[in-house]
């Protein structure tokens, strides 16, 4: 059973949840903990969770997991409505980054994702969810998640550019595959008739 799997077990399914993604992440600025002595890190693995209750009207909810070292339990240790967030931020198609920011009415969260890629992963399944559970607040849903159409129009135009690179990379192969061809048959001739040719 992989992470994503054992959390929405663990965490999800005994409050009448569905985990729709969970993406391990650290603090971009860490904070003290004053009753840690210094010699202590207070290790733990922290993940943002999407999820949405099984009951009508559904909830989409944000919620923060963490699994302490030496423990294999995982703890929901914060949850926030949909409704809560404010704004998402460091979604810049132009540049690939695995910072982001998760605005909320009480709180700030400045995280980093394992990868770019991950980031987008949560960004694009949180706006899929506020599509497709909050139908009617749909508007207030996509202004929060401000700059997600930007990148995902972005992430559509690399694709373009990848497709048009893959479809050149297959011309310059064939090419060369012709030269090769050309190339080995003037190998193959006898050296004489090579000789009467010039």
């Amino acid at each position: 059973m992989n992470i994503q799997s054992t959390i929405n077990k663990e965490v999800f399914i005994p409050r009448n949840e569905r985990m729709l993604v969970a993406v391990e992440v650290q603090r971009r600025k860490k904070k003290r903990m004053s009753f840690l002595s210094p010699g202590s890190k207070g290790d733990y693995a922290t993940f943002i969770c999407v999820s949405v209750t099984n009951t009508r009207p559904h909830q989409l909810l944000i919620s923060k997991v963490k699994q302490f070292s030496g423990s294999l339990a995982f703890t929901r240790t914060s949850q926030w409505a949909v409704e809560q967030l404010r704004q998402v931020n460091g979604i810049n198609p132009n540049k690939d980054s695995p910072e982001f920011d998760l605005v909320f009415v009480n709180a700030v969260d400045q995280w980093v994702a394992s990868s770019a890629a991950e980031k987008c992963i949560l960004v694009q399944i949180l706006y899929r969810a506020c599509q497709t559970y909050w139908a009617g607040k749909f508007i207030n849903c996509s202004s929060k998640l401000t700059g997600v159409h930007q990148m995902k129009v972005a992430l559509g135009e690399r694709g373009h550019k990848l497709s048009a690179a893959e479809d050149k990379t297959v011309g310059l192969v064939h090419t060369a595959q012709q030269l090769a061809d050309i190339a080995h048959k003037v190998i193959k001739q006898p050296f004489h008739s090579k000789i009467q040719k010039y």
